[in-house]
């Protein structure tokens, strides 16, 4: 900002016209941004503060809430229930984030090269990923049908009796694993682009060294898509911890459906435990940080160690 002191009279004019410019600019801006910032502030912020208060509160939504301090956090550490749930969608995501970014990067590598009517299989693969996850539920609640389901009576055709599926505490965890890669065609795209973005120069120059379709794959492409790797690795993480919809329509037996997510609707509006639903909640974001900012460090670690030794 320059002083009008030091400045002549067309100066002057010249420099408050530039300032009321910028005004005019950012008045502007500010306008078209206001109604996100107040969306968000009473849609999210808001019911964040608020949480954070219910937290620590007993509130059984009709009456007043009864200030318990700490007591929902330390009730936390004693509760099999929830114990039960994390434990759930922990294994729920050690098996189904792998599984699902081989089989998306798989998918990727053959939407990759030139087959006639790409574009077709393209859109059958990315389909699921934008179907409602209530009807996805539905269909899968089908498919697992224990008598008439389509897996089974397919089993059957061979011979095979198939199992109860989500009716058996031992099948529930493959039957939520087996619907997890419904959606790889979501990550599939983002493999897709990175993958067609790889200079065909060095698949040229390996295949002139004698380096086959596989070891290109590892030596060439991997390393190549690493960031979306990494990028698809705490997505699948996030999203596996978030299941819901799929979990709350089907279920499972022997509570091995019940991911924390559903157990922390049940609490709230089934027990209506709105205070330690909060706590819940919490808890709950903090896990899922730690796991992701775990993550990041072994990403940062790892890109450095890879640096060192080129």
């Amino acid at each position: 900002m320059q002083d009008l002191k030091n400045l002549n009279e067309s100066e002057k004019i010249a420099e408050l016209n530039k300032r009321s410019n910028k005004k005019r600019k950012f008045s502007v801006g500010y306008m078209f941004i206001a109604p996100w910032y107040t969306a968000y502030t009473l849609f999210a912020l808001v019911p964040m503060l608020m949480s954070i208060y219910m937290s620590f509160t007993d509130w059984p939504v009709i009456g007043e809430p009864t200030w318990v301090g700490l007591r929902n956090f330390q009730d936390l550490l004693t509760d099999r229930a929830f114990r039960n749930s994390l434990f759930v969608t922990a294994r729920y995501a050690l098996v189904s984030v792998p599984l699902g970014m081989i089989a998306s990067f798989t998918v990727a590598l053959v939407m990759a090269s030139n087959t006639k009517g790409l574009n077709v299989y393209r859109t059958i693969y990315y389909l699921p990923a934008v179907v409602s996850g209530v009807a996805v539920g539905i269909i899968w609640r089908w498919i697992f049908d224990p008598r008439n389901g389509l897996i089974n009576n397919l089993l059957a055709i061979i011979g095979i009796q198939g199992p109860a599926w989500l009716n058996d505490p031992t099948w529930v965890l493959p039957s939520y694993v087996i619907m997890s890669l419904w959606g790889a065609g979501a990550g599939m795209l983002t493999y897709l682009v990175s993958i067609n973005e790889v200079p065909k120069d060095l698949h040229e120059a390996a295949k002139i060294q004698g380096a086959g379709y596989f070891r290109r794959i590892f030596l060439i492409v991997l390393p190549y898509v690493r960031s979306i790797l990494y990028y698809n690795l705490i997505m699948g993480i996030i999203g596996a911890f978030k299941k819901f919809n799929d979990a709350y329509i089907l279920g499972g037996a022997g509570n091995q459906g019940q991911f924390i997510l559903l157990q922390i609707y049940d609490t709230a509006f089934t027990f209506f435990k709105m205070g330690y639903a909060s706590a819940m909640s919490w808890v709950f974001l903090l896990i899922v940080l730690s796991i992701t900012l775990v993550v990041f460090r072994f990403t940062d670690f790892w890109q450095y160690s890879q640096q060192n030794e080129e």
